[in-house]
């Protein structure tokens, strides 16, 4: 469990770790949350590659309290968190508080001065999507509609490039806010200079929030693991069924079609 990158995650990361070892940079560092499946990924990918590994976690309150299992992973592979209050988090992209945040990490490197390459949250950027356009082209020819669970929309961004013309993807988010499909046309700008794919996303299953859940939703979830005797992630996974097996019962895919459901994390992911 936790000993290698899980779900999706490799193919987002895998692009900015060539790109991190080849601009000679040995320290990686990354932002999540509490129950982040992209904090513990980047930690075992340190590990596994030699890379010295720094979480900045969201909720400088959690700095006091014990660290739960998504978190305790991250430490046991190696990863060295830091605690920011959730104001400083959101703007994290901004460049005056992140080279802040980069100073007040620099206790954590393992050689006072060394180089360290920012992966954003969730891992999304353009080499993300470039790297997840691997997963449409492994599934052209095998469904018309492929759904996948968002958080920051990197996967789909790329997915719904690498699919074939006729296909299409449906991502589920698990924030609410509204803001995802910006953020993915601004990827796929980003990587591939422009739109790619069809692609939409469905809001109406986040559960109140990522980590959060609905009686709804749980009773989905375990009916799902009744019938099937597969165990199902909560925080993406569970979602993402729910969403793709609403659509169905309202009848949004025509009769014959072969929907994918794309699983992005296992059950250890999951907060108990």
């Amino acid at each position: 469990m936790g000993l290698y990158p899980p779900g999706n995650k490799w193919r987002k990361l895998e692009p900015n770790l060539r790109a991190a070892a080849d601009g000679g940079h040995r320290v990686l560092l990354t932002f999540g949350g509490a129950y982040s499946n992209h904090l513990r990924a980047t930690a075992a990918a340190g590990r596994l590659l030699g890379f010295a590994t720094v979480g900045v976690v969201r909720g400088d309150e959690l700095a006091a309290r014990p660290l739960n299992t998504s978190l305790a992973r991250c430490v046991a592979d190696g990863m060295r968190l830091r605690f920011v209050d959730r104001a400083t988090y959101r703007r994290k992209a901004e460049p005056s508080v992140l080279r802040a945040i980069l100073t007040a990490a620099a206790d954590a490197l393992p050689v006072p001065g060394e180089r360290v390459y920012v992966v954003p949250e969730g891992g999304s950027n353009s080499l993300a999507a470039q790297g997840c356009t691997a997963l449409g082209r492994e599934l052209r020819g095998a469904a018309d509609v492929v759904g996948v669970a968002c958080g920051t929309g990197g996967t789909l961004a790329g997915l719904a490039a690498g699919l074939a013309p006729g296909q299409r993807a449906v991502g589920f988010p698990v924030l609410r806010g509204g803001f995802l499909a910006g953020e993915v046309r601004a990827l796929q700008l980003a990587a591939f200079g422009g739109p790619r794919g069809e692609w939409r996303l469905d809001e109406r299953f986040h559960g109140g929030g990522y980590a959060r859940t609905t009686p709804a939703l749980d009773a989905f979830a375990a009916d799902f693991e009744d019938r099937h005797g597969l165990p199902v992630e909560r925080h993406y996974v569970a979602k993402m069924l729910h969403g793709l097996t609403t659509l169905a019962e309202e009848g949004a895919f025509p009769p014959g079609s072969t929907v994918v459901a794309v699983v992005t994390g296992g059950q250890s992911a999951s907060a108990r």
